[in-house]
């Protein structure tokens, strides 16, 4: 089978920048005079100078889709910003073929005082399509933007959700060689971040596409490549998505203290965690399918009965994944100025591998006036030699192939 070509290839890709605005402006000058003597620019750092990114390269075919995660400052921006022409690296190369959609910034390419449908023929023009061949494909971009009745109003009083649909629509139904989506989609409601998503499978294998996001399953759904960046660096990459969203989960493990949401102060949490398993950093590490055992002691100051205590159980994105209240509580007499030990008991806990926190409730009765809330009472991770990053992992069997 012909190999795919090579539609975008970075090589040594670096970009610094200057802290203090007034060195920055003197570093320019000094470098356009030594650019005009023939010098090249140098890969070493100057007094405020910093890395941006530094050292990058990859090469991505038609029909691949290379995911960029990290954090916040992590480069990802300024690395986009080199792909898509807006910025010069100051070391390396890139290599792209083709036309290029890219949709990095919020109503980013859009006239203001133009109207949605001029905007459409601007940026069409600008990824180098004749009249012609936009008037063919503008009814299906103003369908696909769900912008029918505004298309003539000027954009400077769209929505950002608004934005952002008639950007992905230009950038997705030109059908570009490379399509490059940063974290925008974040803006659009499910129903139309769905709808990219489809288009994005329907023309992934005529194109390349580079997606930023920092919502991992988003990166799982859609990528075949990853790129962890920290500080500038390619701290991991590879064809291993799974691996690389793990690193960057592996990344937020702090041993922070918990943090009471809301309390009444007729009771306090005092003690929690799980019988029998060690704790590291902070973190209860378990196996998949493991049946655990909750300790929970709480100070109760005034209260006559026993409170009805509830469970939350919250993934690393503050996902709500699963909510526990074992039924069978006797809310008996209790003594105030007491301390109250609880066992509750999880049984095969089929959560896929990955963090999860679990919030502690007590009220008095379920959903019925709150005494006392405390999230990230327990930390756990639950570890598995498969990477899943759908929420959970189901425990099942394979009985007959027909």
């Amino acid at each position: 089978m012909k190999e795919k070509e090579v539609l975008v290839k970075v090589e040594g890709l670096s970009k610094k920048f200057c802290k203090d605005l007034k060195t920055s402006l003197w570093y320019g000058v000094k470098d356009l005079v030594s650019g005009i003597r023939g010098n090249s620019l140098e890969r070493t750092l100057r007094p405020k100078e910093f890395w941006a990114i530094q050292d990058i390269n990859f090469e991505l075919r038609r029909g691949e889709c290379l995911g960029l995660i990290g954090h916040n400052g992590a480069g990802k921006s300024t690395l986009l910003k080199i792909l898509n022409g807006l910025i010069n690296p100051d070391a390396g190369s890139v290599t792209i073929k083709g036309r290029v959609g890219a949709l990095i910034e919020l109503g980013a390419g859009f006239n203001p005082i133009l109207s949605g449908r001029e905007n459409i023929y601007n940026n069409g023009a600008v990824l180098g399509f004749t009249r012609k061949e936009i008037d063919e494909k503008l009814n299906a971009i103003i369908e696909f933007a769900e912008l029918e009745e505004f298309i003539d109003m000027p954009v400077q009083h769209y929505s950002s959700g608004m934005n952002v649909r008639l950007g992905f629509a230009v950038a997705a139904q030109m059908e570009p060689d490379v399509l490059i989506v940063d974290e925008v989609l974040a803006v659009g409601d499910l129903g139309f971040i769905l709808k990219c998503f489809k288009a994005i499978d329907t023309i992934l294998p005529k194109t390349a596409v580079i997606f930023v996001s920092h919502n991992m399953p988003m990166i799982s759904r859609i990528c075949n490549q990853v790129i962890l960046l920290s500080k500038g660096k390619a701290e991991f990459q590879g064809e291993n998505v799974s691996k690389g969203i793990d690193l960057y989960y592996n990344s937020f493990l702090t041993n922070e203290d918990s943090d009471v949401v809301f309390t009444d102060n007729s009771l306090e949490l005092v003690n929690a965690s799980l019988e029998n398993v060690k704790k590291e950093n902070g973190i209860y590490k378990i196996n998949w399918g493991d049946t655990i055992d909750l300790k929970f002691t709480i100070k109760n100051f005034s209260l006559k009965k026993m409170p009805f205590i509830s469970f939350a159980i919250y993934d690393k994105e503050q996902r709500g994944i699963a909510e526990v209240f074992p039924e069978n509580q006797i809310l008996k007499d209790i003594e105030p100025n007491s301390e109250i030990d609880f066992h509750f008991v999880f049984r095969n806990l089929n959560l896929s591998k990955g963090i999860y926190n679990i919030t502690f409730s007590a009220s008095e009765a379920y959903s019925k006036n709150s005494y006392y809330k405390i999230h990230k009472a327990i930390t756990i991770q639950v570890e598995h030699d498969k990477q899943i990053w759908t929420s959970f992992l189901i425990d099942s069997e394979l009985k007959q192939v027909i």
